[in-house]
Parts: structure tokens; sequence; C-alpha cells
């Protein structure tokens, strides 16, 4: 019985701290949303006044502000992109990156084929630790 008492102690503590790191995550994210927030409206002003001085950098003694362009990539047609990547072998446009659900998938359909060539899998345990249920 006192290995039970103990256990329920373990898991109360882990609870516990479990808690109290949420509310600490919760916090820190409000705030630092809030800080985000004000640096985007300081980044509109120094953005606007490198517009204003047709200027790319700007030194001060706080320090330097330098405009850069920032461009990302959008697809609205994911079939017609993976086509034309194996149509001109151009799968260097992709990340390299495995999609572990489809991959789960591929290797019970496929069960005893083995991996795919350059693949292997990783497996450790973890723990988790619910709360108990409330009646």
């Amino acid at each position: 019985m006192s290995e039970q008492i103990k256990l329920d102690e373990i898991v109360q503590a882990y609870l516990t701290i479990r808690g109290q790191r949420e509310n600490i995550a919760r916090e820190f994210e409000l705030k630092d949303a809030e800080l985000k927030a004000e640096q985007a409206q300081l980044e509109q002003v120094l953005l606007e006044q490198c517009n204003e001085m047709n200027a790319e950098t700007i030194r001060t003694g706080a320090g330097t502000v330098v405009k850069t362009l920032r461009e990302s990539y959008i697809c609205s047609d994911w079939d017609g992109l993976k086509s034309f990547i194996l149509e001109n072998g151009l799968i260097e446009l992709m990340q390299q990156r495995l999609h572990n659900t489809n991959l789960k998938e591929y290797l019970a359909t496929h069960e005893g084929e083995g991996m795919p060539p350059g693949v292997s899998s990783f497996r450790e345990y973890s723990i988790v630790v619910k709360k108990p249920s409330k009646n």
C-alpha cells in the first residue's frame, strides 16, 4: 500500500508541475504576443523611414536598420506542382522531410517488405500522466 501512496504523490507532483508550466507558458505567450505587436509597429515605422529616405540601410547610434525583401511562395495546386516536379526532375524544390503518419500507413499496407531505402525508425517509451476523471 505504501507503494501506491508514493505513486499517488509522484503523480500529484507531476500534475502540479505540469499545471505550473502550462500557466507560465500561457503568461509567456500573452506577454510575447504583446511585445511582438509592439515590435511590428516599430518595424513599420522604421520601414516608412527607409522608404522616405530611399535607403536600404540607416545607421544610428543605437544600431543599424537594414531594409530587406523577403519572398515566400504559395502553392494553390499541389497535384499540378508534383507533376511538374516529377516531369522535370526538380525534386530539390521540395523539403526533405518524412511524413510520419503517411509512412506508418505505407508500412502497414506493405507489411513484410521492410523500410524504404535509407529510412530507419527510432522508438522510445514515454509517460503520459492524466488527471483523474471527474465523476
